[in-house]
């Protein structure tokens, strides 16, 4: 088996996570979290649709961490966020850490929101 590893040039990976917090690019987070390439940053969850807006200009599309199950969005959250024209993912939170972290290795505009498990 042959490891390659993993060049993520300026953005921050998620490398952790565990009951209430998120370690993301060596930075411990209690709580909801935003990962993108502005930076890593607390979250207001689903009620904070501005902060969630303020990424369209940084990402194509949002993966959205619903907690340790996955979720349906709020539809005003979605369609807010798909009209500004961003994607939007819906995913377990762990799931949604993965995904990021696999298409920001790929060097894909991407950004990150989770609750925590």
């Amino acid at each position: 088996m042959r490891l390659n590893e993993i060049v993520f040039n300026d953005a921050k990976p998620v490398e952790g996570y565990g009951p209430g917090f998120f370690r993301i690019g060596g930075q411990v987070v209690q709580g909801p979290v935003i990962a993108a390439p502005s930076g890593t940053r607390t979250w207001g969850g689903f009620e904070d649709v501005a902060a969630l807006e303020a990424l369209v200009t940084e990402a194509d599309v949002i993966f959205i961490g619903t907690g340790g199950e996955i979720a349906h969005l709020p539809q005003g959250l979605r369609s807010r966020l798909e009209d500004a024209g961003v994607g939007v993912e819906a995913m377990s939170s762990p799931a949604a850490a993965r995904t990021y972290n696999v298409l920001l290795s790929e060097g894909r505009r991407v950004a990150l929101a989770m609750l925590p498990i």
